[in-house]
């Protein structure tokens, strides 16, 4: 998308958001900031030049240094409400990464069933909250990256990891998380989290990531780049 396309795009979600305002709405800024938001993130999938990969252009709506922490912060609070239960329950687990993103650990025991693919119905409405957040925070991108254990073949793992990502990934669109904003990995048994020898390892290495990582600007691509592989002792594989 051409950045003068892209100006035209954000202009008329600025009229748009403008004519439905009232002229003394309190909340006039606030919602016409909320559809430049909104756009920009459903557009900065197509920001990425389709032969090398690389981003180009500006990134309307992408963060400044400065705002980065905040922003991160504030989308890490509502994570903590809204997956307070679930992570009392160590069903989720979330950390803060030091380059700002969030990573949020979602057991396979708790999200499928036993060589499934298929999200549990119960847990629909974890992803239901997870995706709230998401839509309140666009200038993010999400990566989705699922992991196993070692039973099975290396290319039934492989498979089955991909598959429970996709999952992921089709739900939190279906609940209107732009799939621009949407990446999906999977990475079969190949990062364990701890030993295959013993079944409380191996739970452990059945799992769903999700990374969200922020759009800064000027740094726009780091994004979109997967996250880094995580190693393990030997033994563990």
């Amino acid at each position: 998308m051409k950045h003068s396309h892209l100006q035209k795009v954000i202009v008329a979600a600025v009229a748009v958001a403008l004519a439905g305002c009232a002229a003394d709405d309190p909340n006039k800024r606030a919602k016409t900031g909320a559809a430049i938001g909104a756009v920009a993130g459903a557009v900065l999938g197509h920001q990425l030049d389709s032969r090398s990969g690389r981003y180009v252009g500006a990134a309307v709506g992408a963060l400044t240094g400065a705002a980065v922490g905040n922003y991160m912060d504030k989308q890490q609070q509502e994570f903590d409400s809204a997956l307070a239960e679930e992570q009392r329950q160590n069903a989720v687990n979330m950390q803060r990464l030091q380059d700002d993103t969030l990573k949020i650990d979602i057991s396979s025991e708790v999200s499928f069933d036993f060589a499934r693919a298929e999200i549990k119905p119960s847990f629909r409405p974890t992803l239901d909250k997870v995706g709230d957040v998401l839509k309140r925070y666009p200038n993010s991108i999400v990566h989705v990256v699922g992991h196993t254990d070692s039973v099975g073949s290396d290319a039934y793992n492989q498979r089955l990891s991909e598959q429970r990502a996709q999952a992921v990934v089709d739900y939190l669109a279906s609940t209107g998380v732009p799939r621009e904003r949407l990446r999906v990995e999977g990475r079969g048994e190949h990062e364990p989290r701890d030993t295959n020898a013993t079944e409380a390892g191996r739970q452990l290495n059945r799992r769903v990531e999700l990374y969200v990582k922020p759009i800064v600007q000027g740094r726009e691509q780091r994004a979109y780049e997967p996250p880094p592989v995580q190693d393990a002792p030997a033994s563990w594989r």
